[in-house]
């Protein structure tokens, strides 16, 4: 499959969100597994790296970086030191939680919806 059209399965299915084994094959995209196959590959490659420092150093050259909207995700940017170990929750509740499975209350009727 040629990779223009495996890139378009790639984003069809990120942008819709439908799992890859249901990516339409009447769209000539070729099968979902192509094309997870493919984007594991360009992600092991470094093919998305790659590509998006083109496409800043395209924009820079052009004048065309609107930095006030830009956001930095932190999941993405690595922190310069490492913070307090997380100290786990102490629980509020004196004894053990109520089942949700099961109540020890009478059983309740059958509805009476026709």
């Amino acid at each position: 499959m040629p990779d223009r059209q495996t890139l378009c399965g790639i984003l069809f299915v990120l942008h819709t969100g439908i799992q890859w084994e249901y990516l339409p094959q009447e769209l000539g995209f070729g099968s979902g597994m192509t094309c997870w196959r493919r984007l594991a590959a360009w992600n092991e490659a470094g093919v998305w790296d790659q590509l998006h420092a083109l496409l800043l150093k395209k924009l820079r050259s052009k004048n065309q970086l609107d930095w006030s909207r830009a956001v930095i995700d932190s999941s993405h940017v690595r922190a310069a030191r490492r913070g307090p170990k997380a100290v786990p929750a102490r629980s509020t509740a004196h004894g053990r939680a109520a089942s949700t499975t099961s109540s020890p209350t009478a059983r309740a009727s059958r509805s009476r919806c026709p």
